[in-house]
């Protein structure tokens, strides 16, 4: 069966774009050209909101779609992975002082001026790499695990 939208569908998707449009142009022009002012809001956020919006960050379709289907297939242990959240909030007891005395907003800035411009450049190729290369080797894989009829339906009741 196909949908097909009518003239409300319409209606609603181009108010829904032309609210958009108007809170982006209005945000855009009373907003400050500064880089800390983007990244780090001014630096006037309380702790609280910081720690909600790396918490809110780290959420996205790979735990909405991909844990679930990891653990209806690989089982309840999958769920051990999220457990090692703490180690993030440790890494951050650490590493955040040092980024704040620094003033600097991403970690291969740090590197720059820690060390030099060669080790920010190969800290972003290898973080770029590391992320695609896994990406796309799981995106050429089509192998999906599916349980056959015949073994649940001869399961026991």
């Amino acid at each position: 069966m196909a949908s097909t939208l009518t003239t409300p569908d319409w209606i609603a998707i181009v108010l829904y774009f032309a609210i958009l449009l108007g809170v982006a142009t209005w945000v855009v022009r009373r907003s400050k050209d500064t880089a800390t002012d983007y990244f780090l809001a001014g630096r006037n956020l309380g702790w609280w909101v910081i720690g909600a919006s790396i918490f809110a960050s780290n959420i996205g379709s790979e735990h909405i779609v991909g844990l679930a289907g990891s653990g209806a297939t690989d089982g309840v242990a999958l769920a051990h992975y999220e457990l090692h959240a703490w180690c993030l909030l440790v890494l951050a007891w650490v590493f955040v002082p040092f980024y704040s005395r620094a003033l600097v907003f991403t970690m291969p800035e740090f590197l720059e001026r820690r060390f030099s411009a060669p080790s920010r450049y190969v800290l972003s190729i290898m973080s770029i790499v590391t992320f695609i290369v896994p990406a796309a080797r799981a995106c050429s894989d089509s192998r999906i695990a599916t349980p056959s009829s015949s073994s649940v339906a001869s399961r026991p009741a």
